[in-house]
């Protein structure tokens, strides 16, 4: 996302969007920017995201990452902006504070390979020591363990292949074990 001009991401979004939702039948309310590409520099698509009908946005990740991520990013829902479209909330992808520092517990790579009690533990302290949702994501291709392995240097096979033969399993006990919902829910809607 961030490679792209304003005109080339609403052209983007907006196909999107309503691809998504001629198939599914509802609207689409959510987006999450791959690799949580929405910077400061890219704070214009949020008012593209308004103008498109989103209501929120998940594409903050306050961790420290060598990639993405934003370690000073608020943890939890905020008004990201408002206008006359209405108003757009950030729900950034969860995590828990510990010695000072923001732990990933929000999915992905790191759900994949850190050990599941210690993810079910942040989204519990979370929930009861802070009264904060979580928010959690995962890729559909990381339920694929066979998908098709392009070659690739060893750290970008490693981040992205780790952990997939144990996923299905650790996503269905997580889901088992620890209330969710949808952002849908919490906004309201």
């Amino acid at each position: 996302m961030s490679r792209q001009t304003p005109d080339e991401f609403r052209t983007d979004v907006h196909r999107a969007k309503s691809l998504i939702e001629d198939i599914v039948g509802e609207a689409v309310i959510g987006y999450r920017a791959p690799s949580f590409s929405i910077g400061s520099r890219e704070a214009w698509a949020y008012d593209i995201l308004l103008q498109e009908g989103f209501r929120y946005d998940s594409s903050q990740y306050p961790i420290i990452h060598d990639q993405y991520g934003d370690p000073e990013a608020p943890r939890f829902a905020y008004t990201v902006r408002e206008s006359e479209y209405g108003k757009l909330i950030e729900f950034p992808i969860g995590t828990t504070r510990l010695l000072g520092v923001n732990l990933p517990i929000g999915g992905g790579g790191y759900f994949r390979l850190l050990p599941s009690a210690l993810i079910r533990r942040g989204i519990r302290r979370v929930n009861a020591s802070e009264a904060q949702p979580v928010v959690f994501f995962f890729h559909p291709w990381e339920l694929d363990p066979d998908q098709p392995r392009p070659p690739m240097p060893w750290h970008q096979s490693f981040r992205l292949y780790v952990g997939l033969r144990r996923e299905e399993a650790k996503l269905s006990r997580l889901v088992r074990d620890v209330p969710f919902s949808t952002l849908r829910h919490v906004l309201g809607i």
